[in-house]
């Protein structure tokens, strides 16, 4: 009965670690411009199991949210949304005109050379939460990497 206690608890926490492992590749922020009060935050998101990304908050920002731009109608739209599936093993790319994080109230401006704290709240299948700190380079607009008008 003690081994199958501790099997029980080492396979658990095993568990949990790979869920809390989600892999976090190139995170970024875009640069703003004097008075813009919005900006975007990029990555790559590789989750080991099931796994949702349900959540994004920075200091920097009064308000983030995950987004999605997608055609609709011939129309490029924006829209917050819920939570972002993350199946299992496939690299989920946030970058301008995908999903991406919305910075928005903004509360001073984001140079290059700048970091970004990022935390990310991930649920798993069986809806535990895990949070993660990231931190983001903010990147020129001319950085090569695409630009977003918000």
């Amino acid at each position: 009965m003690k081994r199958l206690l501790t099997a029980s608890i080492l396979y658990l926490s095993l568990a949990g670690a790979a869920f809390a492992q989600v892999a976090v590749t190139d995170p970024w922020v875009r640069a703003t411009v004097a008075s813009q009060k919005t900006s975007g935050a990029f990555m790559t998101l590789t989750a080991p199991r099931d796994t949702r990304l349900v959540a994004v908050s920075s200091p920097v920002a009064g308000v983030a949210e995950i987004h999605e731009m997608a055609m609709r109608d011939n129309v490029m739209r924006m829209r917050a949304i819920d939570a972002l599936a993350l199946p299992a093993g496939k690299a989920i790319k946030l970058e301008p005109g995908g999903y991406h994080v919305m910075l928005m109230q903004l509360k001073g401006p984001l140079k290059a050379g700048d970091t970004v704290p990022l935390e990310l709240v991930f649920e798993g299948a069986d809806k535990a939460r895990e949070t993660m700190q990231v931190q983001a380079p903010v990147r020129a607009l001319t950085s090569g990497h695409g630009s977003m008008k918000h």
